[in-house]
């Protein structure tokens, strides 16, 4: 019985782990599909059929950043194996370095004109961007050294037209604020919808574990603020919070994406700091949770190396630390070998619901030792193509984290269900009893029933306090508005309904102008009543019973008006713009342009249709509000395609 268990445990977790264990790319890499000295032949590619990566033999030109038109036979270049750190490389017999810049070039030939995309990764450390010797996507700003670029990671999708026959890809790179220097992941090719449909999958992927895990770790938190002896939760929930501020920093960097100006320095200590903080927080946790089999003397040296390698990150620059980093890497893989062997003791002693925490632990050190890989020096710089096509992403500890708390969950179901077994073989044995003492029966019957009511009542009280709490997590605490949560729950029932009739949808995206400059001058209290003015006045103007008005985060809120064109659309908008100027909140001309806060508002309104979704609106608000903000803020500006 012990053995079949143990299978379908294992079992469960392999068909947990498998569908992410490469990541959410379903890239066709065949061995045709390899550039040679330079040349990529996609003749016999099918852009329907699926995606390929740009891997192999790029041209490699040392210490130039040239453009497309700057290209002779008189520059030297050399074939570099793509992708991969240039660290190590030799040039006129020098080895280089991570820091330094260069220009890749690769030609690609199609057998037709066809409208294609590249899905670019990060880039160590900025680049530019060119195909058909036109300009389509960067990140950072390159430049001959470290005063004159910028570092940036942002992965995202460059869309261009493709002529048949021969094809022109120049990537300018530099970097001068990370050990390793280049292109360490692969430039993925395919049609415009492929690479458009993996990149919104991956980010809704990631989104899923970041909210997932940010609010599990909150939960914990609650709960240790309730039950401060029990510091299990404390840890777990601080673990789950490090993960969740990892995720939205790594694959796709989403967060970036919303603020493509955030300090790459500070979005790279974040995310390392995450790392480094998590090794001892989760060690923590498991010596909370099975003191006897974890040494409090290997805690400590746990602890005192996490925080000092987390205090060197906080003290040094990316370039400093990042050379330290595969010494903290080789650390966290025997931290990870001692857990592992500490579950074991676990195991042994067949505690009530250790098997399952112990399944869910060996997802979360194996998804860990996916990343590690990944990040390690030895990937970057040497690693082997056959193992960069199984280890693809930076983000599996996110869903290995994920497995973790689910069976934790399973463990404490588990011991409700065990607690309810013993409930009802008391009731059994009472029941026996009354059968033969008459008298006890009557006097049992009358307990029964008052704790019966008992019950009843208190189900009934827990139910309304369910259906409060239901309601807590739909709302914002500090403005009593909606939630984002719930926000994005209406927009996809009021898209199916507005589908259904073919009646038009609109959405209005408002944000405060310049609130950070507002919450600097005058502190986050007034910064916070600030908000709950504007909130109270948006929800007093939009008060039909179909109308939803949430905030989205931060300074931003958002609402939903059904079956309202853009004229109705933006008239309301227009409207909202001088109530809330007329609130005459003062800001003592913060921005020199405004006495009074105001607000952008983007809008967008249209009927829905099979061939688009709610964020295809939404997002048409949010460009429509980012040109309001462009053009001067204080204004409404619309969107309909």
């Amino acid at each position: 019985m012990r053995f079949r268990k143990w299978h379908i445990l294992i079992i469960t977790a392999l068909l947990l782990i498998l569908p992410l264990a490469g990541g959410c790319l379903p890239v066709v890499s065949e061995p045709s599909h390899q550039a040679v000295e330079g040349v990529l032949d996609l003749t016999e590619w099918q852009p329907e059929a699926g995606i390929v990566k740009l891997d192999g033999q790029w041209r490699f030109y040392w210490d130039e950043l040239l453009e497309p038109e700057e290209f002779s036979d008189d520059l030297k270049w050399s074939y570099i194996d793509f992708p991969g750190a240039w660290n190590g490389y030799h040039i006129d017999g020098i080895e280089l370095s991570g820091e330094g810049y260069a220009t890749y070039r690769l030609m690609f030939e199609t057998s037709a004109d066809v409208r294609l995309a590249v899905k670019m990764p990060r880039v160590f450390t900025a680049y530019q961007l060119w195909v058909n010797e036109k300009p389509v996507a960067s990140a950072g700003t390159v430049g001959t050294d470290r005063a004159t670029m910028t570092p940036q990671y942002l992965p995202q999708v460059a869309i261009f037209d493709a002529k048949a026959g021969e094809n022109e890809i120049v990537i300018q790179v530099s970097n001068f604020y990370h050990r390793s220097g280049g292109i360490l992941e692969s430039i993925i090719i395919g049609s415009e919808k492929h690479i458009l449909d993996l990149r919104s999958k991956n980010i809704a992927y990631e989104l899923f574990l970041f909210g997932g895990l940010l609010i599990i770790g909150l939960y914990h938190l609650a709960l240790f603020s309730f039950r401060k002896r029990d510091y299990s939760a404390l840890y777990f929930g601080l673990f789950c919070l490090l993960i969740a501020s990892r995720t939205i920093l790594v694959g796709e960097r989403f967060f970036i994406h919303l603020y493509p100006g955030f300090n790459w320095e500070v979005a790279h200590k974040v995310q390392t700091l995450a790392f480094y903080l998590g090794v001892p927080v989760i060690v923590m946790f498991f010596k909370s949770v099975f003191p006897q089999d974890i040494s409090s003397r290997i805690l400590r040296i746990i602890q005192v190396v996490g925080f000092s390698f987390a205090g060197l990150v906080l003290l040094t620059p990316a370039r400093i630390f990042s050379v330290v980093n595969p010494a903290y890497q080789l650390f966290a893989l025997l931290v990870i070998i001692y857990l592992v062997y500490a579950m074991t003791g676990v195991l042994r002693r067949k505690e009530p619901g250790a098997t399952l925490v112990v399944v869910g632990a060996l997802v979360l050190f194996a998804a860990s030792i996916n990343d590690i890989v990944f990040l390690s020096v030895w990937m970057s710089d040497h690693g082997s193509l056959w193992l960069r096509s199984i280890i693809r992403s930076d983000s599996l500890s996110s869903f290995g984290q994920l497995v973790f708390v689910f069976t934790q969950s399973l463990v404490l179901a588990q011991k409700s269900a065990f607690a309810f077994d013993q409930q009802e073989e008391m009731t059994r044995k009472l029941t026996e009893i009354n059968i033969d003492l008459d008298k006890i029966v009557s006097k049992r019957t009358v307990a029964l029933e008052k704790s019966k009511q008992e019950v009843e009542r208190q189900k009934a009280k827990l139910e309304k306090v369910n259906q409060v709490l239901k309601i807590l997590t739909l709302k914002d605490p500090l403005t009593d508005l909606w939630n984002r949560r719930h926000f994005d729950q209406t927009l996809e029932m009021e898209w199916k309904r507005c589908l259904r009739n073919q009646r038009p949808l609109a959405v209005l995206l408002i944000d405060v102008d310049f609130f950070k400059g507002y919450n600097d001058a005058y502190g986050h209290q007034a910064g916070d009543q600030c908000l709950i003015k504007v909130a109270h006045a948006i929800d007093g103007m939009f008060n039909r019973a179909s109308d939803l008005v949430a905030r989205y985060g931060g300074d931003e809120f958002v609402v939903i008006i059904p079956e309202a064109g853009e004229e109705e659309a933006v008239k309301m908008a227009l409207s909202l713009c001088q109530a809330i100027e007329g609130l005459k909140i003062p800001s003592d001309d913060l921005t020199g342009e405004y006495a009074y806060v105001t607000v952008s508002i983007g809008v967008s309104s249209r009927i829905p249709d099979r061939g688009s979704s709610p964020m295809d609106l939404f997002q048409l608000a949010d460009r429509a509000l980012y040109q309001a903000k462009h053009a001067g803020r204080n204004q409404v500006k619309f969107l309909a395609e």
